[in-house]
């Protein structure tokens, strides 16, 4: 049987390393005791961190039913935290786990939830700053310390410091070759620096480390799409896409449905769309985006919508949000996330569809310093960076789009869609030459697998 700690102990070992079984030991932990403070907040934190609206009105009705037993300073922390989460208050539940871990720096699930609301936040600096700074209070002989590199791995990838973040990504599966947050952190370092002949073969290498026994490898399996596509290798991009990110089996959560949309939106903006593909998003979509909730999320929904030819449901969504935000919700995160970034970055993508491209770039070329505010990571809002590069380029705005690919080209060299970008900017600038040049370097690069340590 187990007592609720121990089940409890199970549960987080289970979530720090992505497995389904999470649920079934954080059931046991409740049902050994259901006033147990930790086991109350922990069924919270995974009704919340799908992003699902649905998942997160069932778990304020579950918080709102829980009766814990007094709890001590951590656990009233935890809840805290939990009903701060659930009324939509991300960031005041992130400053609270931030807090938390200060006193209890070795608290592995407030290190996990508060590393997760970051990501969702898309706050670069606290993805870092909030596991280094509990990191030296960890020991390698640790259980989870692998598991805590892996965020810090992430972290320091997220804030620009690829090396260190190879490294210490690196050192976190060497420890614990089934620390999928680990390798998932390596794997954004080498899409970050163009090396995705390197992420390639590292993923080969590992198969069955992260595409196994993991409710992560979904997302894994986009990261190796991306690599797929910028070698130019479309039939691999698809055949992940029909055989993982969606197909018969999937789950139809959004955190799946955002990996399928922002894998098919990389096609669309490549001038090959994929209708039947888009289609068969519109209705898990509809049911995960009736209520606002999470901008991030309403983006991709717009791009399945978009790509499908359905703009009477993208308008329709933008419209809700629009009456949404003529409401008060003090508090809530998703309020600023919408009104800044959701919303225009909406717009773009309808006006992107329908051929508007000088209204895409009026859109987003005023936000793209802060569209991190709507959550996600670099490689995730690329999607919306590369949708300004093809609509300045489509719009004739040369001297931006000269600007937005040399700023692309300049931090990675090594990415054959930079290349092709600047021979389309080459040319619309009448530097034939060049244009032909950049398209040979672009080709050269795919072959090659982009930036090598080899």
């Amino acid at each position: 049987m187990g007592t609720a700690q121990e089940h409890f102990d199970r549960a987080v070992d289970e979530l720090l390393h992505f497995r389904a079984e999470v649920v079934e030991a954080s059931d046991a932990s409740l049902a050994e005791d259901p006033t147990f403070p930790m086991a109350i907040a922990l069924r919270a934190y995974l009704g919340l961190l799908t992003t699902d609206v649905d998942d997160a009105v069932a778990t304020r009705l579950f918080l709102a039913d829980a009766r814990p037993a007094a709890p001590d300073l951590q656990e009233q922390a935890h809840l805290d935290a939990a009903r701060r989460l659930a009324a939509g208050d991300f960031h005041g539940a992130g400053r609270t786990l931030a807090d938390l871990t200060v006193e209890y720096p070795r608290d592995a699930l407030a290190l996990a939830v508060g590393h997760q609301i970051d990501f969702f936040t898309g706050n670069a600096t606290s993805l870092r700053d909030r596991i280094g700074a509990a990191l030296s209070a960890w020991h390698p002989d640790d259980r989870h310390y692998p598991n805590v590199l892996g965020m810090y791995a992430f972290g320091l990838e997220e804030a620009g410091h690829y090396d260190r973040s190879e490294d210490v990504g690196r050192e976190a599966v060497d420890r614990d070759p089934r620390d999928v947050w680990g390798i998932h952190a390596v794997a954004h370092t080498y899409e970050m620096q163009g090396r995705f002949g390197d992420g390639i073969r590292y993923f080969d290498d590992r198969l069955d480390q992260w595409s196994t026994d993991t409710f992560f490898n979904v997302h894994n399996w986009w990261h190796y799409g991306l690599y797929a596509i910028e070698s130019g290798d479309r039939d691999r991009a698809l055949s992940i896409y029909d055989t993982v990110l969606h197909g018969p089996n999937s789950s139809g959560v959004s955190l799946e449905l955002l990996d399928a949309a922002a894998l098919l939106w990389r096609f669309e903006l490549a001038g090959d769309p994929q209708p039947d593909r888009w289609a068969a998003l519109v209705e898990p979509w509809q049911a995960r985006s009736a209520e606002a909730f999470y901008a991030f999320n309403d983006a991709h929904a717009v791009m399945a919508y978009v790509g499908a030819g359905r703009y009477d449901l993208a308008e329709a969504l933008i419209a809700d949000r629009i009456a949404w935000l003529g409401t008060d919700h003090p508090g809530v995160s998703n309020q600023a996330m919408t009104a800044r970034v959701g919303l225009p970055v909406c717009r773009a993508l309808v006006a992107f569809g329908r051929g508007q491209y000088d209204e895409v770039v009026d859109l987003l070329a005023p936000i793209r310093s802060y569209v991190n505010e709507f959550g996600g990571s670099h490689a995730q809002r690329d999607a919306v960076y590369k949708t300004l590069v093809e609509a300045a380029i489509r719009a004739g705005r040369v001297p931006l789009a000269r600007a937005l690919v040399s700023e692309r080209l300049n931090v990675r060299p090594c990415s054959p869609y930079n290349w092709l970008k600047q021979s389309e900017v080459a040319r619309a600038l009448g530097d034939e030459a060049a244009a032909v040049a950049a398209a040979t370097r672009a080709k050269t690069l795919a072959h090659s697998g982009g930036a090598t340590t080899s």
